[in-house]
């Protein structure tokens, strides 16, 4: 249930989906005796998708959750493993053209082969499904995150992919099934930047003390924030992101998924 949710409600709630429903139903209104309404909520539409669109508001929203955790500080020396949570590639276009496809976020991805290159000894485990509502068997994330590790040279014997997966908390429940840190050993995470304090939160509640490596940032320093874009889809994208991200730790923190709203260092 939880789950279904938050591939239906969450994303319908987004700015760009939920806006474009009110200006619909704006549009449809003007044929009726509420027409006066519907001109009304078609106009309030339209002007909140171009102050989502082109104002700084969605760097405005993304930057407390990027800033929540410091990059990591290497001098405490080599971690004992590596878990890189997916998102990145697009599991069903790369069924269709057999071969990895990004949707976003390959940071992940790079940073944590510099880490694996860096860390020999390190044990690297990829956590990804398919996060589709409606998805099969055949097309998971892992199963082409693999074949870009091995082509940045990251030995396949190193790699452990765990492809159940298919959001966050369940990133976290099968990642420490197959992990099984033992006391003393230390372990990063890497994920984006602004998806690591509900991630941390979630390996947290689970037990498993994960070092935050942050990757694929969307904001620059604080002074930069007030700058505006020149295409309504990056401010849109941003927005987007951003309250997906604060609605999923609401959602995480209401369902006991997390022990605190916004988990912090």
């Amino acid at each position: 249930m939880f789950f279904a949710l938050s591939k239906t409600l969450g994303v319908l709630l987004l700015p760009t989906n939920f806006l474009i429903v009110l200006a619909a139903l704006g549009i449809a209104l003007l044929v009726t005796r509420f027409a006066a309404r519907g001109r009304a909520l078609g106009t309030a539409s339209i002007l909140l998708l171009a102050l989502f669109g082109f104002s700084s508001l969605g760097n405005l929203l993304l930057y407390p959750l990027e800033a929540r955790f410091p990059p990591w500080d290497a001098a405490r020396g080599a971690p004992d493993g590596i878990v890189v949570l997916g998102g990145p590639i697009n599991p069903d276009l790369s069924a269709e053209r057999s071969t990895a496809v990004f949707s976003g976020g390959a940071d992940r991805l790079i940073a944590a082969a510099a880490l694996a290159h860096r860390y020999p000894n390190a044990r690297l485990i990829y956590s990804g499904g398919n996060a589709n509502l409606l998805a099969g068997d055949a097309s998971k994330e892992a199963d082409y995150a693999a074949a870009v590790f091995e082509s940045l040279g990251i030995a396949k014997q190193r790699l452990t992919m765990e492809r159940r997966s298919r959001n966050t908390s369940e990133n976290a429940e099968f990642s420490k099934a197959i992990a099984a840190p033992k006391a003393g050993e230390r372990w990063l995470l890497v994920t984006s930047a602004y998806h690591m304090p509900r991630a941390i939160g979630v390996f947290r509640k689970l037990g498993f003390a994960v070092e935050p490596y942050p990757a694929d940032w969307r904001t620059g320093s604080a002074p930069g924030l007030l700058s505006s874009s020149a295409f309504a889809s990056d401010g849109l994208g941003n927005a987007d992101t951003a309250i997906r991200e604060w609605m999923g730790l609401v959602a995480y923190r209401i369902s006991g998924k997390t022990s605190e709203l916004l988990p912090g260092p």
